[in-house]
């Protein structure tokens, strides 16, 4: 597997703060990460705002709503791709996941950063640090060897699976679907101007035909912080679940 060097984080995104006091920490739990009345005040005024843009109609919705929050942009809510029986899948995927404590694996450290600490007890872990002697070996890029380090000690399988940044860690992580690996969602929004685009392409077509639940977006545009928000947008649906507001 010959792959170029991944494109840098562009996204300008500030996806929720992770530094919480503990993953177990229901009673301090917020949505987007508001503690203060003065932050409360902002995170709901925006939120607000993006719902009246957004329709708020299905599960599915929500992570629209989420990826225009993330990127400030209204138009991005019809970039996002949902892979399942239904548009709203993926999310109930995911927010069972949560529910059922199974961990959260990010590409890189900047993703793993944005996951909020709030509303679960999963294990929280990035695949980047990982595979350093199969990159050296092979040439592979190091996100790559990390996904397939990880792949091969079966973190995958029943895992909430997250690629923010690298290409070919998506690229890697379709390989390992195809294989047989079954995490229990996929949330993909690699970014950048080189495989981006074509990753998540693959990643679609891989879990559209092996039934993984998939989010990912067309385009160039992602990165880490959107990755993040969709990701703790699940944390969200299963806190509400959790707490009779919605069924899944």
């Amino acid at each position: 597997m010959s792959d170029t060097p991944e494109t840098p984080d562009a996204t300008a995104t500030t996806p929720e703060t992770a530094d919480d006091g503990g993953s177990g920490d229901r009673e301090a739990y917020a949505d987007l990460g508001a503690t203060t009345e003065a932050a409360m005040d902002i995170a709901e005024t925006s939120m607000d705002r993006v719902h009246e843009l957004v329709p708020q109609e299905t599960l599915a919705d929500r992570l629209r709503a989420k990826s225009v929050h993330a990127t400030g942009d209204p138009e991005f809510q019809h970039l996002v791709r949902f892979i399942g029986a239904d548009e709203s899948e993926p999310v109930r995927a995911g927010a069972r996941a949560v529910l059922d404590e199974r961990p959260i694996v990010t590409d890189i450290t900047m993703v793993k950063a944005g996951i909020t600490g709030r509303g679960h007890d999963c294990a929280v872990r990035k695949a980047i640090g990982n595979g350093a002697e199969l990159a050296a070996e092979t040439g592979m890029t190091r996100t790559a060897a990390a996904v397939l380090e990880l792949d091969s000690e079966g973190v995958y399988d029943g895992a909430i699976a997250v690629v923010g940044n690298a290409p070919t860690a998506a690229l890697a992580l379709a390989d390992c679907i195809e294989d047989g690996t079954r995490p229990a969602v996929v949330v993909a929004t690699p970014v950048g101007f080189v495989k981006a685009a074509d990753s998540r392409e693959r990643l679609r077509e891989v879990c559209a035909a092996h039934g993984v639940p998939a989010v990912t977006n067309v385009g160039r545009r992602g990165g880490s912080g959107l990755a993040a928000g969709l990701t703790n947008e699940l944390v969200h649906v299963a806190s509400d679940a959790r707490e009779g507001e919605i069924d899944l």
